[in-house]
């Protein structure tokens, strides 16, 4: 493995020649750690936002599921002109007589109802809107946690085509020596045209490649920013900060703790128990209703009770009110029955969930002990190709192999050494891949 003082010597490298490149591009360079980058797209990133202003509703709804315990109260009038009113005594076509009729009538009141029990309804919203919440924080932390892993990738990504810069860079000078090399050579008529032309073939390979790295640099950048809320001229200058990212568990015990702290889990578990709830909602429906009721209202004229009387009246009543929606023990018995089914897919998508976490946890689990494989294999592999590079090198000096022997060679040392730079990101990757499946991201 690089050391770590080695990895910064080239990604500090790099990003000299970088910030040279980019000059006329005006990139402002921001040195952050990988935790810093955390903190600004937990503040700043538009997706997580959102997820607090769901949150922020689910608390509303708590709330107003509280109201509903609250009495009922409306105040409500009306006003009206009443009409003539003909009465035709002696047939439709002879001349009416008009009745004694009151023209304005006029009425204000107030109702109340205070709920007792409707098959606790309000009980049950008020349990449906504390799981919602529930479930909104917890997509939160998933949320967050899914921003975090993809700010991972961009940072790690930058972090590793800088350091595939430095690397590329330095063959690029080493190159350069060797063309030169080269091209004395054929003037002195060692080796022919045709192996300056394939050297410089390579050289002119390699700096395209260069260019390619600065695009990609320039791309993960502005999707970094963006996640964080920077602007598209952003570039990061990655810190390395010493991180412990050894597994320190068997992978029965990273499942055992995924299955108490895994975001996905919990969410499953959070709507299999919003499923449950709607079941006894649904039950509900078949419930007396009681509650108690009080009015008042104030009248003009008296026309409710004999004798009648052209006067302002007023009249009040206050009981207890109850009834029982019969049609509902037809009308609920296939709603009963959609919610049952409902719940028992719900509880089988929940099993399914725990397949999936268990998955999961495997590959992310396999996949970072490959990764520091490769380490180990890439390292061994840089050692072997450098010494094979050293003597194709002497033996082409001594016109004892080819051009190509030594392009090869060449070719293969800077592969190793890229493999050694991907195999380390990736390592951190799966780590933090590891740390995502399990929950603690």
């Amino acid at each position: 493995m690089i050391p770590h003082n080695k990895i910064g010597l080239l990604i500090g490298l790099a990003l000299q020649v970088s910030s040279i490149g980019f000059a006329q591009q005006k990139h402002d360079t921001m040195p952050l750690s990988l935790p810093e980058v955390w903190q600004k797209a937990e503040k700043n990133n538009k997706i997580i936002k959102m997820q607090y202003l769901k949150l922020g509703m689910t608390e509303e709804v708590i709330k107003n599921a509280k109201v509903a315990r609250l009495p009922e109260i409306s105040v409500g009038g009306e006003y009206a002109r009443v009409s003539n009113m003909p009465i035709y005594e002696q047939g439709l076509f002879k001349t009416p007589t008009q009745g004694a009729v009151v023209h304005t009538l006029y009425g204000v009141g107030a109702n109340a109802y205070l709920n007792l029990y409707h098959g606790h309804k309000t009980k049950l919203k008020l349990k449906q809107a504390d799981e919602e919440k529930q479930l909104a924080e917890v997509i939160l932390e998933a949320t967050t946690a899914d921003v975090k892993f993809v700010a991972t990738s961009h940072f790690l990504a930058i972090k590793r085509d800088l350091m595939f810069k430095a690397l590329l860079l330095q063959n690029i000078s080493d190159q350069q020596k060797q063309l030169e090399e080269i091209r004395e050579l054929r003037k002195n008529g060692v080796v022919l045209k045709s192996d300056v032309l394939r050297a410089e073939l390579k050289l002119s390979r390699q700096k395209m490649s260069l260019i390619e790295i600065d695009n990609n640099l320039v791309l993960t950048n502005q999707k970094l920013g963006i996640l964080i809320g920077e602007k598209d001229d952003f570039m990061l200058q990655p810190i390395d900060k010493e991180q412990a990212m050894r597994l320190t568990q068997t992978y029965e015990g990273y499942l055992e703790e995924a299955y108490l702290k895994s975001h996905e889990y919990k969410i499953s578990e959070t709507e299999t128990a919003l499923s449950k709830l709607a079941l006894k909602a649904v039950k509900s429906g078949v419930s007396l209703k009681l509650g108690l009721f009080a009015n008042y209202n104030y009248s003009y004229p008296q026309l409710q009770f004999y004798p009648y009387s052209v006067a302002l009246y007023g009249l009040g009543m206050a009981g207890l009110k109850a009834s029982f929606p019969i049609s509902a023990l037809y009308h609920n018995k296939h709603k009963t029955s959609e919610a049952k089914l409902a719940l028992m897919r719900q509880e089988e998508e929940h099993h399914d969930v725990s397949d999936q976490v268990r998955q999961r946890v495997k590959e992310a689990y396999l996949r970072y002990e490959e990764a520091i494989t490769r380490i180990a294999v890439a390292e061994e592999n840089i050692i072997q190709a450098k010494e094979n590079l050293r003597i194709v090198n002497n033996t082409y000096f001594n016109q004892l192999s080819l051009l190509t022997d030594l392009l090869d060679a060449d070719t293969q040392l800077l592969q190793t050494r890229f493999d050694l730079a991907a195999a380390q990101i990736a390592a951190q990757l799966q780590y933090f891949q590891l740390q995502k499946a399990i929950g603690t991201l």
